[in-house]
């Protein structure tokens, strides 16, 4: 096998562990507003045990990205997409604290009657992780025209997270006694939010691989 087969091929295996990575906590949002919906605080402790796991396959990534630079000298683009996994494979580690964090939130609102059916914020959830999947699509084909489109709804996202907080703090007078419950749910909202923002960041760093330049897609 040729030295360049032989290091497309760690690319390729490089690019395989983060997006299982990423499936992972991509998986860990959904279980962690499973866990809060429906009041599950035993699936909202094996979300926050399962962090682990992410965490692992980032230090798996690290490693394999600097014996990669080691071993081959990249230059160029060929660089880039080793520094492009680091810093994604970062983001993807951030989506699965959210995950903790929402799992957290869950447990702080415990058995409690929640004061209205949670229903607005998982939608604000899926527009997000649509965000998160676009941003990973855009890495895979390294489409920078795909990147740009994900990050544009990012401002769909902030809108619903403004949307949102308001309406939730609107209930505090209504219902004081379950102040500490409508906090966490705000709190969730920020974390969904900071998901969409991740997704965003990710999707700069597609156009970085792609264009060797830096752009700011939230401003």
């Amino acid at each position: 096998m040729s030295t360049r087969s032989n290091f497309d091929n760690e690319l390729l295996e490089l690019k395989k562990l983060l997006l299982n990575m990423a499936q992972k906590a991509e998986n860990a949002i959904k279980e962690a507003m499973e866990a809060l919906i429906h009041q599950d605080l035993e699936k909202a402790n094996q979300v926050i045990e399962f962090d682990n796991v992410i965490d692992d396959l980032e230090q798996d990534i690290n490693n394999k990205a600097i014996i990669l630079i080691a071993k081959e000298s990249p230059v160029a683009t060929d660089l880039r997409r080793i520094i492009v996994a680091l810093k994604i494979s970062s983001e993807v580690e951030r989506v699965g604290d959210q995950a903790v964090n929402i799992a957290k939130s869950a447990l702080h609102i415990g058995s409690e009657k929640h004061i209205k059916e949670i229903v607005d914020i998982p939608k604000m959830m899926d527009m997000a992780l649509e965000m998160l999947a676009e941003s990973l699509n855009a890495f895979i084909s390294e489409d920078t025209e795909l990147a740009t489109q994900c990050a544009a709804k990012d401002d769909q996202v902030d809108e619903m997270y403004g949307k949102l907080v308001k309406e939730l703090l609107a209930y505090i007078p209504q219902y004081p006694n379950q102040t500490n419950q409508i906090t966490q749910l705000a709190f969730v909202c920020r974390y969904i939010e900071r998901l969409g923002d991740h997704s965003t960041n990710i999707a700069e760093n597609v156009i970085f691989l792609v264009t060797g330049k830096r752009y700011n897609l939230n401003a």
